[in-house]
């Protein structure tokens, strides 16, 4: 067994997030993501149906039982509303009491039913004095039927016709279901970026068993320290180390990256990503929760369901408003009852009834959870992991974008910029020899020196006697020469005679390194980080959103001025220690700005944690990532471009959920207490109450739902 398998083949304790596996039994609420559950229910706070904290890859059950109810209620509901037309029809009067007593005999499959969840959700909220839109729902719609069915058996009407409202109870919850249905399809939608991410993951692993054949499992099967075959074309199960064979893997699903990865023995490779070609054997070191692929999946799953501070506003109105309606409701009765000359009873009963369900404060509830869900799944598609709704909306306010310069907007992998031979070494001789003698090294700008010799199509001579230096450089014989490689403070530390000749080269911002042989100076390398292609879009979309740019850098100065002038921007402060990044973030954020951080590196973390908001490369480090509530998978920058378009959007149609959801209960509430009856005789009834209450709650889900569709 190779040391990997020996490594994380011991038993280990189940991590915390094994609990919140795709296959995870918690369950919680749209509305109020801080509750929790084993298993499914109602929210105590708002009534809603919890649902799966993460979505499996199956059809939603929910939206399956919310079809089957809503469908029912349809076929039985329509004929009550037919019968309720009757007397349109010429029916005779002595009719009128069978007639209501079929409408009551249909409306109960459909009251007692489908609406069981509507009425479980109502009479617990009174019990618990948490009052919701359930309250408000199952009062007028009890109110309306216990009503109709004293009227249907104790008859008060002169003319022999009871006022039945069986049709009203009736469609208010074929209305109410339709909503429900409406609801929960809206979230499944919202959800399919995490169902596409789960999809990525096969269903089955092949298995290497010492001494037997290949065996096909099932992945929940698979085990840290398996060793699984990976055949070409098929995805990778888990996350793992390449233990034998080569392969090209394409890991576009998780980076972004389009050109395929060469994998050799030693390489990791990841859940989700594709074997394009070649066939090797992996060891697996992480399964099921601990994958790369679960742990996005996870961070888009709690970003959807966290709480925007705008969310706040709609909470606190949410939890008023409610005992208010019951108040107009009651008052609308009495005044009812008291000045009405006609029918009081039918027409104050309607009337508080209809403010009943016209105030239901679905589309309030749902106007930020909705947006903040189809936003962050939008992202998701887009290779930007949300980790937070508070993140997103800060983004969105964003004033002052503080970038780091290594490896955000620069590659962070050097390059040979220039070598400058001396004497009668040739480019080819000094850079032969250089790159030989390094080929022992780890360092990245030996890495440099030896791509820089691969693509001059240069052979690389073995070097003897390598020796690595505290004091900054490396010593080895190549081809018989004794060589010393480092900076100039290295070489006259080893009696190597300083000359005058790279001042300009270190004023130009590279990193040099000059080169000895057999005591005396022979040339030098110049490096410099490319910029990446994306910085210069990057830094002019920034201008055009409004948003000043600033860069902040541990590098040294003219490296730092080099990238600040070719990128056009004119505020950077260069040499900063990790916490005077950090301190630089609190300057601007007194002076009034809202800041933003993007980086990538461990030194950028204090500066991202201090900043409003924070953005980390995806490629960055791990502690970078923890501390960004934005992570950019993809390479390019314009992620951070997109991110901040994507947050204004959902900012803005979150404020026109709020703004209809308050202007359809300031207008709807005085229609439905009867407001215009004295002048124009117009009544809202009850049914019609509750279609407009359904209406409102669809016009918030069809606006969030726009984002799919808004262009970045």
């Amino acid at each position: 067994m190779s040391s990997c398998c020996k490594q994380h083949g011991r038993n280990r304790e189940p991590s915390p997030a094994q609990s919140l596996a795709p296959d995870s039994s918690l369950f919680t609420c749209p509305m109020h993501p801080e509750v929790l559950r084993q298993r499914p229910g109602d929210c105590p706070e708002c009534g809603m149906a919890l649902e799966p904290l993460l979505p499996s890859g199956e059809k939603d059950p929910e939206v399956r039982l919310a079809t089957q109810r809503f469908w029912i209620s349809v076929i039985f509901g329509l004929p009550v509303v037919l019968l309720a037309m009757a007397s349109m029809f010429g029916v005779p009067s002595h009719s009128f009491f069978w007639l209501g007593v079929t409408e009551m005999i249909l409306s109960m499959p459909v009251l007692a039913w489908c609406a069981a969840p509507v009425w479980q959700k109502g009479f617990r909220s009174f019990l618990t004095m948490r009052l919701n839109m359930f309250s408000l729902i199952t009062l007028g719609t009890a109110t309306a039927f216990l009503d109709s069915v004293a009227s249907l058996f104790l008859p008060t009407s002169a003319s022999g016709r009871p006022d039945l409202y069986f049709e009203a109870a009736t469609v208010i919850m074929m209305l109410v279901l339709m909503g429900q249905w409406l609801e929960a399809r809206g979230r499944a939608r919202a959800s399919s970026a995490l169902r596409n991410l789960l999809n990525l993951t096969p269903a089955t692993a092949l298995l290497v068993e010492e001494g037997n054949s290949d065996r096909i499992i099932p992945v929940a099967e698979l085990k840290v320290g398996n060793h699984v075959r990976i055949q070409s074309g098929n995805k990778i199960p888990a996350d793992g180390k390449v233990v034998e064979g080569w392969s090209s893997v394409d890991e576009s699903p998780l980076t972004g990256e389009a050109l395929p990865v060469e994998k050799a023995v030693g390489s990791h490779v990841w859940a989700g990503t594709l074997n394009a070609s070649g066939s090797f054997i992996l060891c697996v070191t992480r399964i099921g929760a601990e994958t790369s692929l679960s742990q996005i999946i996870l961070l888009v799953a709690q970003a959807q369901r966290t709480q925007a501070p705008v969310q706040q506003l709609a909470d606190r109105v949410a939890a008023v408003f409610v005992p208010v309606v019951l108040g107009i409701s009651l008052v609308t009765f009495t005044a009812w009852m008291m000045f009405a000359t006609e029918l009081p009873l039918s027409h104050a009963l309607n009337a508080a009834v209809s403010v009943l369900m016209i105030a239901c404060p679905c589309a309030l509830g749902l106007a930020t959870p909705m947006a903040l869900m189809v936003g962050v799944g939008r992202a998701a598609r887009q290779g930007i992991l949300v980790r937070s709704a508070t993140a997103l909306q800060r983004l969105a306010d964003t004033t002052l974008l503080a970038l780091d310069k290594t490896g955000t907007l620069t590659e962070g992998i050097p390059k040979v910029l220039s070598i400058h031979p001396i004497g009668n070494f040739t480019e080819e001789r000094l850079l032969a020899l250089t790159a030989g003698a390094e080929l022992g090294s780890e360092h990245p700008l030996a890495k440099a020196l030896q791509r820089c010799a691969r693509e001059k199509g240069i052979a690389l001579p073995n070097a003897s006697e390598f020796k690595t230096h505290s004091g900054g450089g490396i010593s080895a014989t190549v081809l018989g020469i004794p060589l010393l490689i480092g900076n100039s403070r290295f070489l006259a530390e080893h009696g190597v005679p300083e000359i005058p000749l790279w001042k300009p080269e270190i004023e130009s911002g590279g990193g040099l390194v000059i080169v000895a042989a057999e005591g005396r100076q022979v040339g030098a390398f110049l490096f410099a980080d490319s910029i990446r292609g994306s910085a210069p879009y990057l830094i002019e979309e920034l201008r055009k959103l409004g948003i000043r740019v600033a860069m902040l850098t541990g590098d040294r100065a003219p490296a730092a001025r080099v990238v600040a002038e070719k990128l056009g921007i004119s505020e950077w402060h260069a040499e900063l220690r990790p916490e005077a990044k950090a301190e630089w973030l609190n300057r601007w954020h007194r002076e009034g700005a809202c800041t933003a951080m993007a980086g990538d590196g461990i030194n950028d973390a204090p500066a991202l944690a201090a900043a409003d908001a924070s953005l980390a490369m995806g490629a960055g480090s791990d502690i970078a990532k923890e501390t960004a509530g934005v992570i950019l998978l993809k390479p390019s920058l314009e992620g951070i471009v997109t991110s901040i378009r994507l947050s204004r959007a959902v900012m803005e149609i979150i404020r026109e959920n709020i703004f209809f959801a308050f202007a359809y209960n300031i207008v709807g509430i005085p229609l439905a207490a009867g407001i215009l009856h004295p002048w124009f005789g117009i009544m809202l009834s009850p049914m019609i109450a509750a279609a407009a209450m359904s209406l409102s709650s669809f016009s918030v889900i069809a606006n969030s739902l726009r984002l799919q569709r808004v262009k970045l």
